[in-house]
């Protein structure tokens, strides 16, 4: 018997019995659609993070000094000559200043709840990559001269009437003039990455009363994070001779830190959705030796017309990984289908990759396979004698 025509038995057996045949693809359906749902919400939230960390900036390192304790320090000129040391590696660093507190229009009639503020230097368009809608950016003379000045995001520059250049904002009631807007770096809401405002850290310090401690490095590329981190590391370990002083984060191992987290919550959740599959080869194993017993008199008429042992083998390994391929396709569209739409309802691209489909078709047609092994092995040793005789 040819695998054309034990194919052909295959499916007509399935269609003689629609109802039993899709219950014993149930596990493999439910199995291959969960682990490719779980597979895409993971892949397409895993992509978003990502990507939110990308738009930082993959080549960042961020120092912050904190120096509590110690006798010693640094400070914004010993970090500029860090940086002018080694610009063969750092492309530009800045200092940053956060500031808390509240954020008002010039005539108090409105406020901002979540405008994020920040004291920058002048090269901070340049190493976050931000482009200038309208106006200009903050410059060195700014900083020399601690003036009251402000770029804005286009949320803040929208809440400002739109043409917010020479307007003015309050933070915690200073007065700041505005001099430019950015381009649009996401969807203008509040407490996007649109809803923000950058002064002179040189007045943001003057205004916080506080020390600067927090600066941001870029490096010429990702690939020499390692090469900047190291830099940093030897310069303020010479400082502090403890590394308890300060920190260095690196964003790109961050994100590859994040990237083996999530894989590794992939592959657990995989295994537990998995389990769905076992419990459907062990469904497939057992309607196949209840098909066996049933067609015990065909199996003897078939082998007394000369059907040898691995025909009838054939016929029954087949007939199982044909129930356990229609389950995985019908698990496969069930999955996609979920996966997107949940993707859609909670904002993500879930779509289900080709790996993912891949590995699970070819896993649930393995299992059918595998647990219709031992059903196959019983048709094919009953003898034709006494299988006529059954009942």
């Amino acid at each position: 018997m040819g695998f054309t025509q034990a194919f052909k038995l295959a499916l007509k057996s399935l269609a003689g019995s629609k109802m039993r045949a899709f219950l014993t693809m149930l596990g493999i359906i439910i199995g291959v659609g969960s682990v490719i749902i779980l597979v895409s919400l993971m892949q397409g939230m895993t992509g978003e993070v990502t990507s939110m960390f990308e738009d930082m900036g993959t080549n960042m390192l961020t120092v912050n000094v904190t120096g509590r304790g110690s006798s010693r320090t640094v400070d914004v000129d010993d970090m500029y000559d860090l940086y002018e040391e080694n610009t063969d590696v750092f492309m530009g660093m800045s200092p940053t200043v956060a500031i808390m507190g509240s954020v008002k229009t010039a005539t108090d009639s409105d406020s901002f709840s979540s405008t994020s503020v920040s004291g920058v230097s002048e090269q901070y368009a340049e190493i976050n990559g931000l482009g200038l809608q309208s106006g200009r950016f903050i410059s060195y003379a700014d900083l020399e001269a601690r003036s009251k000045v402000a770029v804005v995001g286009t949320y803040v520059a929208n809440m400002l009437g739109g043409n917010a250049v020479g307007q003015t904002v309050k933070v915690n009631g200073n007065a700041l003039t505005v001099v430019g807007v950015i381009e649009q770096q996401d969807d203008s809401t509040e407490g996007s990455l649109d809803d923000c405002i950058y002064l002179p850290y040189t007045t943001a310090s003057k205004l916080t009363f506080g020390q600067i401690s927090t600066y941001t490095f870029a490096t010429w590329d990702s690939s020499l994070n390692a090469q900047g981190t190291t830099i940093l590391d030897n310069a303020l370990y010479a400082v502090f001779e403890n590394d308890d002083f300060y920190n260095i984060s690196d964003m790109q191992e961050m994100i590859d830190s994040m990237g083996e987290m999530t894989g590794m919550m992939t592959m657990v959740l995989v295994g537990i959705a998995g389990i769905s599959l076992l419990v459907g080869g062990i469904g497939i194993m057992n309607i196949m030796l209840v098909s066996v017993t049933e067609r015990t008199r065909e199996i003897g008429i078939r082998k007394s017309l000369g059907a040898k042992k691995r025909d009838i083998m054939r016929q029954f390994v087949i007939e199982a990984g044909t129930t356990s391929a229609l389950g995985g396709v019908i698990g496969i569209v069930f999955g996609a289908a979920v996966a997107l739409a949940l993707g859609q309802a909670i904002g993500i691209n879930a779509a289900p990759s080709v790996s993912a489909v891949g590995v699970s078709f070819g896993v649930s047609v393995f299992i059918g396979v595998f647990f219709g092994f031992m059903p196959a092995n019983k048709a094919a040793k009953l003898n034709p004698i006494d299988a006529l005789r059954y009942d």
